[in-house]
C-alpha cells in the first residue's frame, strides 16, 4: 500500500482519498453516529425515568410510614 502512494502528490494521500471515503461511506458513518446518538438518548430517557420512580416510592413509603397505618 506505501508503494501506491508514494508517488502520489500529497494532497491527494491527505485531501482526496479521505473526501472520496466520506463520500463512499458518509451514510454507513451517518447512521452509525445517529444509532449511537439515539440509543445515548434513550438510555438517559431511562436512567432519569427509573431515578423518578425511586425518588417518588421512597417519598410515598417515608410519608406513608411516618403517618402509621391506613
Amino acid at each position: 500500500m506505501r508503494e501506491i502512494f508514494a508517488g502520489l502528490p500529497w494532497w491527494v494521500k491527505w485531501i482526496a482519498v479521505p473526501v472520496i471515503a466520506l463520500v463512499v461511506f458518509g451514510g454507513l458513518i451517518a447512521s452509525v453516529v445517529g444509532f449511537l446518538v439515539g440509543l445515548l438518548f434513550k438510555l438517559l430517557v431511562f436512567v432519569a425515568l427509573v431515578g423518578g420512580l425511586v425518588y417518588i416510592v421512597r417519598k410515598f413509603m417515608s410519608s406513608s410510614s411516618s403517618r402509621g397505618d391506613w
